[in-house]
C-alpha cells in the first residue's frame, strides 16, 4: 500500500526566516519556494537522501495552516506524508476498510499538481498522513 517515506511537512510562520534559521544553523539548503493556491500555503522542500522536509507557510487566514499556527504559534510539525502507487486506489482500499480518509484525489492537488489525500489523525496514532504519488508511479 505504501511505498516509503515522502516528506514530513513543517508549519511555519515565516518561510523566509525558517529557511535561513537552517541554513545557518544545519547547513540544510531549502530548494526553490513555490506556491499552492488549492491548499493556500507558500512551500519550499529541503532535499535529503531518503526524504524531504517540507516548510510550509499560511498564504492568508483562511489557509488550514494558519489555524494550525493558531494552535501552535511557534510552528512544528503538520504532517508526515507516505508515498503510494495510487493514491485513488490507496484512498479507497481505505474507505473500504473503514479509515476516515479527508480529501478526494480527484481533486485536490499538491504544489506539483500531483493527486493527494490525507488520514484523519485518530486513524493513524494521532498523526495527520498525507499520501502521495511513489515516484514514477503516475501514469500520464
Amino acid at each position: 500500500m505504501f511505498s516509503h517515506l515522502a516528506h514530513v511537512s513543517i508549519a511555519v510562520p515565516d518561510l523566509q526566516a525558517a529557511i535561513d534559521t537552517l541554513a545557518a544553523r544545519y547547513g540544510l539548503a531549502a530548494g526553490e519556494i513555490m506556491e499552492n493556491p488549492q491548499q493556500q500555503v507558500r512551500m519550499t522542500y529541503i532535499e535529503l537522501a531518503n526524504a524531504r522536509i517540507e516548510l510550509m507557510a499560511p498564504t492568508g487566514p483562511a489557509s488550514p495552516i494558519a489555524a494550525f499556527l493558531a494552535r501552535n504559534p511557534r510552528g512544528g510539525i503538520h504532517h508526515f506524508s507516505l508515498g503510494t502507487g495510487d493514491v485513488a486506489s490507496t484512498a479507497g482500499a481505505l474507505r473500504a476498510g473503514g479509515v476516515q480518509v479527508l480529501g478526494d484525489p480527484s481533486t485536490q492537488r499538491n504544489v506539483h499538481g500531483e493527486p493527494i489525500a490525507f488520514i484523519h489523525p485518530k486513524e493513524f496514532l494521532g498523526a495527520l498522513v498525507e499520501m502521495e504519488p511513489a515516484p514514477g508511479s503516475l501514469h500520464d
